[in-house]
């Protein structure tokens, strides 16, 4: 099967590890990178591969087949306008947008000009969260009652030496926790309201860098979720997964799932049940749930190949990620107001039908 051109648009962090898999898979080439910077011109330049400062730079001979926006989340909605208006195919990293109606206007686009437009929140791809969803779903748990996670990190000063970083549309509940919040959803359904605090104690920068979340889903399961990017510790899903191997990893949970009949540890899939009648005084079996790993990214890539050859589906659609942006930025408003957000009263101009 004739390789599939993807082309890169931006080069910063996740940028390159889009290139580095489109360039290692033997499904894909790499027929671009467009990224203004003189980053992005090096980089390109290294690789061997053509660059662009912008997307209306390239011509009709370098057309890719599809192409993958990696711009800071800013730039996110008028990155993707573009590439739907030429009719290609999108991956849009995560956030899909730092704001919902921006979001709901981008996904009516896609909608309407029937282009695929998929969101990258790549760690449904992972071979563990699908083993993960069929413990939950297949009912080993009982009613699942309640759901920790925990992303604490300490992320470098130079990380801010970038300035959008420090600007509002990021910070680690868009940067980071959105990543918690989809795959909650994709775990537990529908979340039906939020309550959180956050904090710039740290580094007083214009975002927030620690945060603590509670979320009440449809189904009724409470769960809670803190981040932080300015504390050291070995508690998150780089840390604990070992999916990027840039990071240190360590033994230990990221996320707790608690139901009646037994709990489940993430990412070691160790499954704790109660043999007979759950009873706080007798011993629990401990089972450790195999799967086969697998790059959660390179999953993603040929997913988006699927779907552009028209073999699948959107597993994480423009729908699904503004559901999930939905949710964080419900967040945002309650940490800003104090007050608990409802989803059903929270951004009712997100619906892409109503824009």
């Amino acid at each position: 099967m004739k390789p599939l051109k993807i082309a890169v648009m931006g080069a910063g962090l996740i940028g390159r590890r889009h290139a580095e898999r489109v360039m290692s898979e033997p499904g894909t080439l790499l027929s671009a990178v467009i990224d203004p910077s003189p980053v992005g011109r090096d980089f390109a330049g290294n690789a061997g591969i053509q660059w662009y400062a912008s997307f209306q730079d390239i011509g009709a001979e370098d057309r890719p087949d599809g192409v993958i926006v990696a711009t800071p989340n800013q730039l996110h909605v008028e990155n993707a306008m573009e590439v739907i208006a030429a009719g290609i195919p999108v991956l849009i990293e995560k956030p899909i947008a730092d704001d919902v109606d921006a979001a709901a206007a981008l996904v009516a686009a896609g909608e309407k000009a029937g282009i695929p437009l998929l969101v990258g929140h790549h760690r449904r791809h992972n071979p563990m969260i699908q083993a993960a969803k069929q413990i939950v779903d297949g009912g080993r748990l009982g009613r699942i009652v309640t759901v920790h996670g925990t992303f604490w990190v300490a992320k470098p000063d130079d990380y801010f030496d970038i300035p959008w970083r420090r600007e509002a549309g990021a910070g680690p509940i868009f940067v980071n926790l959105i990543h918690d919040v989809d795959l909650f959803r994709f775990l537990f359904g529908e979340v039906e309201a939020v309550h959180a605090m956050e904090s710039h104690a740290v580094r007083h920068h214009a975002v927030e860098d620690t945060a603590v979340v509670s979320l009440r889903f449809a189904n009724g399961v409470l769960a809670t979720l803190t981040g932080s990017d300015a504390v050291a510790a070995p508690w998150s899903w780089e840390a604990t997964t070992g999916e990027n191997p840039a990071f240190p990893r360590y033994a230990g949970h990221c996320y707790q799932i608690g139901g009646t009949k037994g709990s489940l540890g993430i990412p070691d899939l160790t499954l704790w049940t109660a043999t007979a009648k759950p009873d706080w005084l007798e011993p629990l079996a401990e089972e450790r749930v195999a799967y086969e790993a697998a790059d959660p990214l390179c999953r993603q890539l040929n997913h988006f190949c699927d779907v552009i050859r028209g073999e699948a589906v959107p597993l994480v659609s423009g729908r699904e990620g503004l559901a999930t942006l939905r949710v964080v930025e419900a967040i945002k408003r309650s940490a800003r107001s104090g007050q608990m957000i409802h989803l059903s009263d929270a951004g009712a101009s997100a619906d892409p039908e109503k824009v």
